[in-house]
């Protein structure tokens, strides 16, 4: 079993005009509603691929509902933390001749929350796998991460951390199973520059002498690099198509990796899914389909020689 958190989603309300004014009423000629949250992304990838998950966080008030109602709508399986106060987040997207985003902060969480989704975690047994996705709101403490960790800690659950800087360096010492840095955030935590093959190796095993498992490098246009927990270097390119969406690309490298290793226990095809995944969200609108990631899969990966 699976488990996603996602501490601060958001209903993502995208609105088209013709052209955004200021001195009149602007009027859209397209509307739509969408939830987000990259735990949330995760756990889309994973159920149109059949790994069973569960999404796991916080929500609040009417907002959160609906929210709710949407991804059980989609077949995502959830357990929220409803929050007494507040409501979960609205981001605002406009979009015109340029683009304008308002993203809004979420409710309240009180430290009574934090413990509740805590004690949520007692469920997860040893074997199960624990995905934790980007920053920390600023409505929750910089050490979120950690306690989540701890308190799994030495119960046999692998846990995956898609984090930047101190948030992922703090965590380490937990030993998790996955960690996904691109190149740029991993030279960040050292302080350098990371271009070349060998430059990343170098640093992705630095961090496994800190305590990562496997450390996976996106590359953007040049794929990713897998530096695996036995010490076997991994590459791989991208698949050729057109870049049309660069939202969820890093959430769905997680979710095909993570499903790829439960598949199989082999890291070459965790990558080569991984690389299906993410290529195909990054080839549609929204998050990819799973006959999307087929697609991509059996003509670019199905042979691949890593």
């Amino acid at each position: 079993m699976v488990y996603t958190i996602t501490l601060n989603p958001a209903l993502d309300y995208v609105m088209h005009v013709d052209r955004l004014r200021y001195d009149d009423i602007n009027r859209t000629t397209d509307d739509a509603i969408y939830y987000g949250g990259k735990g949330i992304n995760v756990s889309v990838i994973l159920t149109r691929l059949g790994t069973k998950n569960k999404a796991l966080g916080f929500l609040a008030g009417f907002t959160g509902r609906q929210l709710e109602d949407m991804i059980k709508a989609d077949g995502i399986e959830c357990d929220f933390n409803y929050l007494k106060n507040g409501y979960t987040r609205i981001n605002v997207k406009v979009k015109a001749e340029t683009e304008l985003d308002i993203n809004a902060n979420g409710p309240k969480i009180t430290e009574d929350d934090i413990a509740m989704l805590l004690t949520r975690l007692d469920e997860i047994k040893a074997g199960d796998y624990l995905i934790l996705a980007g920053s920390i709101p600023k409505n929750l403490p910089d050490d979120i991460y950690e306690r989540i960790l701890k308190r799994l800690d030495g119960k046999g659950v692998n846990c995956v951390v898609d984090a930047t800087g101190d948030l992922l360096k703090n965590v380490l010492k937990y030993k998790p199973f996955l960690i996904k840095p691109n190149h740029h955030e991993l030279g960040d935590m050292f302080g350098v520059t990371a271009k070349t093959d060998d430059e990343i190796v170098d640093l992705a095993r630095r961090l496994q002498e800190i305590g990562a498992r496997n450390v996976l490098v996106s590359r953007a246009k040049d794929g990713a690099m897998l530096v695996d927990e036995n010490g076997v270097i991994h590459k791989i390119g991208n698949a050729p198509g057109e870049l049309v969406n660069s939202v969820g690309c890093g959430d769905s490298m997680v979710a095909g990796f993570v499903a790829g290793y439960i598949e199989k226990g082999d890291y070459k095809y965790a990558l080569a899914l991984a690389s299906a995944c993410g290529n195909a969200t990054a080839f549609s609108p929204q998050l990819a389909t799973k006959q999307e990631i087929i697609d991509v899969f059996e003509n670019e990966y199905k042979n691949y020689n890593i």
